[in-house]
């Protein structure tokens, strides 16, 4: 059976009062277990898809349906709102600002995710060591954000992404901050999760990077999706 969503945008339109980074007329769809990157200047949008997804914000026109193995088409936009916590559950998401609790270790970072969630005290004792070596940083568990680097910050992010192990990932500008070689880390790291069943969706503006992948990539531009490289 495939694990994870199809994911559908069908004329997707989001118009915000700056006028910049909303969405105009976008029609996508992506299959489980893809990874695409979503590239273009600050404002084009690339944010603004991942937060339809999540329902961060909503479409002022237009749809974005998900459909899962059960066979039930949720449209996102019209989820009440009870049911919006139930269906981030099911997205490991990576923000641009990662927001770790400074004054708590890289392990107690992760568990206080899962006990956000409802996790057991049982669930935090196997799963916290599960995904801090999944993600490459076990060995920094005891370490307090302020002692970590850039590339260290942003797995301990994806380790708490990926405490219901999601079927898929929204990574909203993963890299942003990093030099190349961590950079690099960072995304082979997700696209390993990828090679395990998991979608993944980036917003990058990292065009070296991209360019390293041969991957799917979508260019957007004011808000409006001008180029859509399928597999390249």
């Amino acid at each position: 059976m495939e694990r994870g969503f199809h994911i559908r945008f069908e004329d997707a339109h989001v118009e915000y009062r700056s006028h910049r980074g909303g969405v105009r007329g976008v029609s996508l769809a992506f299959r489980p277990g893809e990874f695409a990157f979503l590239v273009g200047p600050t404002g084009a949008g690339k944010s603004t898809l991942l937060k339809l997804l999540s329902r961060e914000v909503r479409a002022t026109k237009g749809h974005v349906f998900l459909l899962g193995n059960t066979g039930e088409t949720l449209d996102v936009g019209r989820l009440r709102e009870g049911a919006v916590a139930g269906l981030r559950r099911q997205m490991g998401i990576v923000p641009q600002d990662n927001a770790l609790l400074m004054r708590k270790r890289v392990w107690e970072n992760v568990a206080y995710a899962m006990r956000a969630v409802g996790a057991s005290r049982r669930e935090v004792r196997r799963r916290v060591p599960e995904v801090l070596d999944l993600v490459g940083i076990a060995g920094r568990a005891d370490a307090f954000p302020a002692q970590l680097s850039g590339g260290e910050t942003q797995r301990v992010a994806i380790a708490r992404a990926l405490i219901a192990n999601p079927p898929l990932i929204l990574a909203d500008e993963p890299t942003g901050h990093l030099d190349p070689e961590a950079s690099w880390g960072i995304i082979q790291l997700l696209r390993r999760l990828n090679d395990r069943g998991t979608t993944v969706l980036v917003a990058s503006h990292d065009i070296q990077v991209v360019n390293r992948m041969a991957v799917r990539t979508i260019v957007l531009d004011a808000g409006r999706v001008v180029e859509d490289g399928l597999d390249r």
